[in-house]
C-alpha cells in the first residue's frame, strides 16, 4: 500500500472534510441512481445536525486540546444537513447518536426537513453496538449505503469496522484520530497506562500494534547490555498500518488519505475511505480518490 497523505491545514478542516463528504454523496446519487437498490445514507455520530465548534475536553484529558480552534461561534450544517440536502434524496437516512443532550436536538430536522421526514430513522446509542446490529440484521443483497465515520476521539472499534466491511455493500468515511489521540498515547518509552491500551487495542482490534509502533534497543554498557523500549511510530507510520489493515477486510481503499491538521498545524485527523462491494469498488475508489485529491 502506498498511501500518498496529503495535507489540510488551518481551520478549514472542518469545511473540508464535509465538502468531500457533500461531492461524493452527489457522486454516488447520479452513479446508482438507476440501479434496483435501497440507498441509505448512515451517520455514526449525528449530533444536533449542525457542525457544532468543540470545547475540548474529555475522559482522555488533555488529548483532545488541539481541537477546540478559536474561531467564532457558527451554526453551519453538519454532515446530517449536508446529506439531507442531497438532489435526488436517499432512500433511507440513520443517524446514531450516543449523547441524550444532542439526540434531543435530533427531531428538529425532521421539521426542517418535513418532505423526508418519513425517510429518516433517528437511533439513540453507541455507536459500535448500532453499528453492527445495522450491518448484521439489514439484507444487503437489496440495500446500498454511504456512512459517515466522524467521531471526536477513538470511539470506533476494529470489530465495527470489520463488520462494516463485511456487508460488501457500504461505502465510508472514515475519520481516523491520528495525532488527536493515537499518536499521543504513544509514549516514548513504550510505558503505556493500561486503560490507554486497552482503548488502543480495541481501535486496531488486537495487540499486533505495539510490536509495529515499538523497537527493542540495545545499549552496551560497562555492567552488560541494556534493553530499553523505544517509539519507532510517526504520523506517516501510523497511518500507514491502519491503512493496511483496512485493505485486508475491504475490497477498495483510497490509496491517497488527507492529514486534517487544525490551524497551528497538529494533525489531528487522517480522512479514509473505502468500499466494501467487490462489483463497485472500482468506481467507488476511482471517484473517492478525485475528490481526496483536489
Amino acid at each position: 500500500m502506498s498511501a500518498q497523505q496529503s495535507q489540510l491545514f488551518g481551520g478549514s478542516w472542518t469545511e473540508e472534510k464535509l465538502d468531500k463528504l457533500q461531492r461524493y454523496l452527489l457522486a454516488y446519487k447520479t452513479v446508482l441512481k438507476n440501479q434496483p437498490f435501497t440507498l441509505i445514507y448512515i451517520d455514526a455520530f449525528a449530533g444536533t445536525g449542525y457542525r457544532e465548534i468543540v470545547n475540548g475536553g474529555s475522559a482522555d484529558g488533555q488529548l483532545f486540546t488541539e481541537l477546540a480552534e478559536s474561531e467564532p461561534q457558527r451554526f453551519l450544517d453538519g454532515s446530517v444537513r449536508i446529506a439531507l440536502k442531497v438532489d435526488p434524496p436517499f432512500d433511507e437516512y440513520v443517524f446514531i447518536e450516543a449523547s441524550e443532550k444532542r439526540f434531543s436536538e435530533l427531531p428538529k430536522i425532521e421539521e426542517d426537513f418535513p418532505q423526508l421526514a418519513s425517510r429518516i430513522q433517528l437511533i439513540k446509542g453507541d455507536c459500535n453496538d448500532r453499528l453492527q446490529e445495522l450491518c448484521n440484521t439489514r439484507d444487503w443483497n437489496y440495500h446500498r449505503a454511504v456512512l459517515f465515520l466522524d467521531p471526536f476521539g477513538m470511539q470506533v472499534e476494529w470489530n465495527t469496522i470489520e463488520a462494516v466491511a463485511a456487508t460488501k455493500a457500504i461505502d465510508v468515511w472514515i475519520l481516523f484520530p491520528l495525532g488527536v489521540a493515537v499518536n499521543r498515547m504513544l509514549t516514548r518509552n513504550g510505558e503505556i497506562p493500561k486503560p490507554w491500551r486497552s482503548r488502543l487495542d480495541r481501535l486496531f482490534g488486537s495487540d499486533k500494534w505495539f510490536e509495529e509502533f515499538y523497537e527493542e534497543k540495545v545499549t552496551s554498557t560497562l555492567w552488560g547490555d541494556k534493553r530499553r523500549l523505544e517509539k519507532v511510530a510517526n504520523f506517516r507510520r501510523i497511518a500507514y498500518y491502519y491503512m493496511e489493515k483496512l485493505e485486508k477486510v475491504f475490497a477498495g481503499v483510497a490509496d491517497n488519505p488527507i492529514q486534517l491538521r487544525n490551524s497551528k498545524g497538529v494533525p489531528l485527523f487522517l480522512l479514509c475511505f473505502a468500499a466494501a462491494n467487490p462489483s463497485g469498488a472500482r468506481v467507488a475508489i476511482k471517484i473517492a480518490q478525485h475528490i481526496l485529491g483536489k
